[in-house]
């Protein structure tokens, strides 16, 4: 059975994570884009990625593209079995299967 996760759970962060898992491992996003597809301001974003990062779900990259700072996000080989656990939970409950 799968696993509850309170931290995921949190609407942004289930986004995050959400829309992470739909890269392929070790394919980081930029986190420009990553903003555009939760909908959700620098500084939100910014707070709930420092979240998940320290739980070790996300690994955020920093580095220089050119001269331009760069930032991007990718999910860890934890974070995606966090989410995939607390998915198969949710799937669980919702079927009846518990």
């Amino acid at each position: 059975m799968g696993a509850f996760n309170d931290l995921i759970h949190q609407p942004i962060r289930l986004k995050i994570m959400a829309s992470l898992n739909t890269f392929p491992i070790r394919e980081p996003v930029e986190f420009v884009r990553l903003r555009d597809i939760i909908q959700a301001t620098e500084g939100n974003l910014g707070a709930h990625l420092s979240t998940l990062e320290k739980a070790g779900y996300i690994e955020v990259l920093k580095d220089f593209f050119g001269k331009k700072p760069r930032t991007r996000v990718q999910m860890t080989l934890e974070g995606r079995e966090a989410f995939r656990q607390h998915v198969l939970h949710l799937t669980q409950l919702l079927s009846g299967d518990h």
